[in-house]
């Protein structure tokens, strides 16, 4: 299988790549020391046709590949890693699952301000006693007339202080074949917004309530027996993770290379150091076999979506290689990069929470092994 880009490819790769180094290189460091939403940059995105990349034209996006939106997300984090979150909230998060199940109403609802870069989606499908193990799920959808009552709460959802729509994972039943999703909006009645709560990475992130909330039947996105599908689709967003990991991993990786070509210590470059040299070698071995387990899974899926084995492999070796170059990037970089005036600090940060967010690294192996046994694993007692 050839992963080479094609030339339609390599020019688009360029045209973002001088318009993240046009509008994004000079703010990169500010937008990473900033817990807010870069909606100025999500307007430029929306002008620039970076936002909804994979959402068919019918429906108002650009009606291009996976692969397109991965050349996007990857050349907008090698100029400034906080501006690619906006591609992936454009992208690959909750509105990746949203258009490819939405009702063509609810399209026509939804879609039209996530795709100017006037709003964002948010998805809520972690609950506290219900992380990895998300079958587990306690928020009830309850039918009362013809609508909804939905009761619960959800923790850990990007972009939930911001968001103005919610994606969320509900029961409607008993068991598995009980569980879909619906769409709820900020300001509906019974959905209240907790307090921000900051993480290590620099994110915050509110829980949600949701008492007697009332939402109309039609918005349900997945009924009852949905679970499969909405997880299907969530592999996306989980690709969007691996390439940006890779991705902000390669650009500490990058910013180590240049300093260690100039700076001198001992009368010498750093570069002619054997055990930095082995440091970048270790380093380049895993970002680009990570990147080619990527670009697997990627291309098997620009006319679908992706399987669970190739999206398990590649964020597993994304989320890995990403913080190892990351993190030895910093160790090079020395006091300088442990610097809060040194970006290469932000990327061990957002390359460690992606080591959790979307699927944990061993929950990722678990999956794997499912893949290799061709049978299912249970990790219930």
């Amino acid at each position: 299988m050839n992963f080479e880009l094609n030339e339609q490819q390599l020019a688009f790769q360029d045209s973002v790549s001088r318009f993240a180094q046009r509008e994004l290189a000079g703010g990169a460091l500010r937008r990473a020391s900033s817990g807010d939403y870069p909606w100025d940059v999500a307007r430029m995105m929306a002008d620039m046709g970076l936002l909804g990349i994979t959402v068919s034209q019918d429906a108002g996006g650009v009606g291009g590949t996976l692969s397109d939106a991965v050349i996007a997300i990857q050349a907008v984090a090698a100029v400034c890693p906080r501006s690619a979150d906006v591609v992936q909230a454009g992208n690959f998060g909750a509105i990746r699952t949203f258009s490819e199940y939405a009702s063509p109403a609810q399209l026509k609802r939804f879609l039209p301000p996530l795709l100017a870069g006037k709003a964002v989606m948010s998805v809520g499908m972690s609950e506290p006693q219900a992380g990895s193990a998300v079958t587990e799920l306690r928020t009830t959808a309850t039918a009362d007339g013809d609508d909804y009552l939905i009761n619960g709460s959800k923790v850990f959802g990007t972009n939930s202080g911001d968001a103005s729509v919610f994606l969320v994972y509900v029961r409607f039943g008993p068991g598995t074949a009980g569980i879909g999703s619906v769409l709820i909006e900020r300001d509906t009645a019974g959905f209240t917004i907790g307090k921000p709560s900051a993480f290590m990475n620099g994110e915050s992130w509110s829980q949600l309530y949701f008492d007697n909330c009332r939402i109309s039947k039609e918005n349900v996105l997945l009924g009852a027996g949905g679970f499969r599908r909405q997880i299907a689709g969530f592999n996306i967003e989980r690709l969007g993770n691996a390439a940006r990991a890779v991705a902000v991993g390669r650009h500490a990786f990058e910013i180590a290379k240049t300093h260690a070509g100039v700076r001198e210590q001992f009368g010498r470059p750093l570069c002619e150091f054997q055990g930095l040299q082995w440091k970048f070698s270790d380093m380049l071995l895993q970002l680009e076999s990570a990147q080619l387990l990527l670009m697997r899974a990627v291309v098997a899926a620009d006319h679908g979506l992706p399987s669970a084995q190739d999206t398990s492999l590649a964020k597993l070796a994304c989320n890995q290689a990403g913080y190892f170059a990351a993190n030895e990037s910093m160790q090079i970089l020395g006091a300088f990069g442990f610097s809060e005036e040194s970006i290469v600090q932000y990327c061990v940060r957002r390359t460690r929470g992606w080591m959790i967010a979307g699927g944990s690294t061993e929950i990722l192996k678990n999956r794997i092994a499912e893949g290799i046994f061709e049978r299912r694993f249970s990790q219930r007692a």
